[in-house]
């Protein structure tokens, strides 16, 4: 029978034992997920999503408007626009054709470039067959208003000039040129015309070769990137050194995603090992050893590992920004290495035993962190998502690595360093605040500048804060859009309808609208499905007022061949091949056509049981965003699509309901931490609170709007700095110096992680980084001031003893 004075250590045997059980359990598990990590990397060679748009919310509204705008955002992914060009025609072609040569070289990356001339005519041919069915605008009106014998006047000029619109057939077969009014009209939708097997565009006194260059894989692809912009480089060398004075003006996604995903790789280095030798360096400064370095680096391993494999089984891919905010992990999950091995400093007991002392705190330092992560979940940013994901499983892991593998791997005693010893003891001078009157005054003087900051904040959520090309690509992008009198692509008209002429006519109603818009010069001009195939009520009031103004009796026709001195059977044979019924020209036989390639985003197709189309504009002016979104009322069928708009309102509403999240969530720290802490929680959560308020102040006092990604930073704000009112009311005593060096070394490596995100090029990540850099500094700085006064007790709970005393 085992005696009393034994049973100690048979119960501390036991619990040894189950620890080691955990311990090689948790290897299990980090091997499993290090195997996986393996596979992902380097078996499968999965790259990052760099593609922005799916750090974007779905639609929230209705799901069609997220299929038009991945199908718009798919039609311009694959293709880079290219204008080379010159005051002199020729030598535009010269330096066209030089970096045409350099992308025809790499056919692997690039689609070879469609020849020009006779196919566009064989297209053509399919519309001529219908040319009794289509009429531009201008003709329809006209017949409406000139006489027959105008119309004949017309004819006989078209047959007298060599010029003029375009036929691919004989005069006789459109001797009022209807068909050749009706390409003219679908050419005016562009300045871009065809001349000596080129495409050409004309701005001012320079001559332009356009250059459609269609890429073979997915512009956001890594890989594609990299092997694209050495190409693209090389053709620009080649076309200046043909004509060094040419210019040339290249956009599209494949550059905004290459310099996104070159700035993350920056930023991780940046960040990542910029962070890490910062802890790095602090870690030697307090410890003068490599093992409790190379301890925490074993944490932080463990948790990106972890983090990674988590994210990639819940996540088809993981985004580049996802990896840029995890590199800043390191910031927060060494703390728990840290506060262990800055305990054991001062305390001679146990291994296991300083662990069990800790645990409390240390997990409810875990958990409110990711209780804080887990608010960024509840937002409609799918990047946010993984970011809070990744960051909470992170968190996760690093803590139990420390929790269950640092009592066994730290087996020798670390000394103190005289720069943790004098740091730690700094506490002891920190003042702390008490009731009287310095108090009260100091209270109401940060009440008053808190309250006149906060009251000067104002918000702005417009998405395009958050762009973060470099200005010669938007530059690039702009002028290339104005030239070429390029759609506008986050906003447009989606069209739905029972049936395909149901959805064809909607189109026709809206576009008479349009027009108007565009005779005030309100709008640049638009594209739509119903330009090239009018729906077959159209094209049979076509005929019908063709049959009735040209070719009846006494009509345009009979007087053409008056003039002509051709008798009846002339006119009676012409009329019978003019007018006799044309078969339907059907959205089929457009989609087939190669004519249809720049356009073919514009159909969706029957999707749910309804037909859709989209009708895009061009020279839209942000100014006149009302007038376009009041076409679509009164339209069945008709809704307005202004993405940007759509997202900045989303996150509007979002930043409101964060700022609720971020109430919510104090409240929810402050439960976790009732039981344990009693009535002195509030010590632990009111540096934080005030950390967050004077951010805020701050920002008003800048004049710095508020957006919701510092509402989100206010969040981690609370996760990361109730930590240290954790450590410092765990451990209360003044002079107990190792639970303030725990707390230095935390808060100083978190502002190195986090801190750098403040120098990021990514608006986003940049307001992120700065609001956590402010708060977290903060908390740090005032956290002292609200410890228990000295020689009270200790947290309600059992208090623990002291750890500058051996047990």
């Amino acid at each position: 029978m085992t005696s009393p004075q034994a049973l100690p250590d048979t119960l501390t045997t036991q619990g040894h034992a189950v620890w080691r059980r955990l311990a090689w359990a948790w290897l299990l598990v980090v091997l499993a997920v290090s195997l996986h990590n393996g596979w992902v990397w380097l078996i499968e060679k999965r790259a990052p999503e760099t593609d922005i748009l799916a750090l974007l919310p779905a639609e929230e509204r209705d799901p069609l408007v997220g299929q038009a705008i991945a199908k718009v955002a798919d039609a311009a992914q694959q293709h880079l626009v290219v204008l080379v060009g010159h005051r002199d025609w020729g030598r535009a072609r010269a330096a066209a054709a030089a970096y045409r040569r350099e992308l025809d070289a790499a056919p692997q990356w690039f689609k070879p470039a469609t020849a020009l001339g006779a196919e566009q005519q064989q297209a053509l041919a399919g519309w001529w067959a219908h040319r009794g069915a289509l009429l531009s605008q201008a003709d329809r009106q006209a017949l409406q208003t000139q006489s027959a014998a105008q119309w004949a006047q017309g004819a006989l000029r078209n047959l007298a000039s060599p010029l003029g619109a375009a036929k691919l057939g004989a005069w006789q077969d459109d001797p009022f040129a209807l068909f050749g009014h009706w390409l003219a009209e679908r050419a005016a939708e562009t300045p871009v015309r065809q001349l000596d097997g080129q495409l050409r565009v004309d701005d001012g006194e320079l001559h332009y070769v356009l250059l459609p260059v269609t890429l073979t894989d997915k512009a956001f692809s890594f890989r594609t990137q990299q092997a694209v912009l050495p190409v693209l480089d090389a053709a620009r060398q080649a076309a200046l050194k043909a004509v060094p004075d040419s210019r040339l003006i290249a956009a599209g996604v494949v550059l905004h995603a290459a310099h996104a995903s070159a700035q993350a790789n920056d930023e991780i280095s940046t960040i990542g090992w910029g962070s890490l030798a910062g802890i790095v360096l602090l870690m030697w400064l307090s410890f003068r050893s490599l093992w409790p370095i190379s301890l925490v680096l074993l944490s932080l391993a463990v948790g990106t590992l972890g983090a990674l494999s988590v994210s990639l089984l819940l996540f088809p891919h993981l985004h580049l920004i996802t990896l840029v905010f995890g590199a800043s992990l390191v910031g927060v999950a060494e703390d728990y290495g840290i506060h262990y091995l800055a305990t054991r400093l001062g305390d001679r007991r146990d291994n296991i035993a300083v662990m069990r002392a800790l645990l409390p705190g240390l997990a409810l330092a875990m958990l409110t962190t990711v209780v804080a992560y887990f608010g960024l979940a509840l937002t409609p940013f799918p990047g946010l998502r993984q970011m809070a994901v990744f960051s909470g499983v992170g968190l996760v892991f690093a803590w139990l690595t420390v929790a269950l593998w640092f009592p066994w791997l730290d087996r020798r005693h670390a000394h103190e360093s005289a720069f943790a010893r004098r740091l730690g003891a700094t506490r002891q001078y920190w003042p702390r605040l008490r009731r009287n009157r310095a108090t009260v005054l100091l209270g109401l003087g940060a009440a008053v500048a808190l309250a006149i900051g906060i009251s000067r904040l104002s918000s702005n959520d417009d998405i395009r804060l958050l762009q973060n090309s470099p200005p010669e690509l938007l530059t690039a992008q702009l002028e290339v859009g104005r030239i070429l009198r390029a759609p506008a692509p986050a906003q447009f008209y989606l069209l739905r309808a029972d049936s395909e002429q149901a959805l064809l006519q909607r189109e026709e109603r809206l576009r008479q609208r349009l027009d108007t818009l565009v005779g005030q010069h309100k709008l640049g001009g638009y594209q739509a499905v119903s330009e090239w195939v009018p729906s077959h009520q159209r094209q049979q009031q076509d005929q019908a007022l063709l049959a009735a103004r040209l070719y009846a009796s006494s009509g345009a026709l009979d007087s053409l061949a008056a003039a002509l001195d051709e008798g009846p059977d002339w006119a009676r044979a012409t009329r019978a091949r003019l007018a006799a019924p044309a078969t339907p020209l059907a959205v089929e036989q457009w989609l087939a056509s190669p004519l249809s390639e720049p356009y073919r985003h514009l159909w969706l197709g029957q999707i749910g049981g309804k037909w859709a189309s989209i009708v895009a504009l061009s020279g839209v002016d942000h100014r006149n965003l009302a007038p376009l979104a009041a076409q679509a009322q009164g339209l069945d069928g008709v809704s307005w699509v202004d993405k940007v708009g759509e997202v900045s309102s989303v996150m509007g509403r979002y930043r409101v309901m964060m700022g609720w999240v971020v109430l919510a969530s104090y409240v929810a720290v402050w439960l976790l931490l009732w039981p344990r802490y009693r009535r002195h929680t509030w010590r632990v959560l009111a540096p934080t609170a005030f950390a967050s308020l004077l951010t805020l102040a701050v920002f008003g006092w800048l004049g710095q709007p508020l957006q919701l990604f510092h509402l989100l930073a206010l969040l981690l704000i609370l996760g990361m700095g109730e930590d240290y009112g954790i450590f410092l009311q765990e451990h209360p005593e003044r002079h107990d110096r190792h639970a303030w060096l725990a707390v230095c070394l935390s808060a100083a490596s978190t502002l190195l992680s986090f801190g750098l995100l403040g120098l990021s090029e990514t608006p986003a990540l940049r307001a992120f980084g700065l609001t956590m850099l402010i708060g977290i500094a903060t908390v740090w700085l005032v956290a002292p001031c609200f410890g228990i006064e000295t020689g009270a007790a200790a947290p309600d709970s059992e208090r623990q003893p002291s750890r500058d005393t051996p047990t």
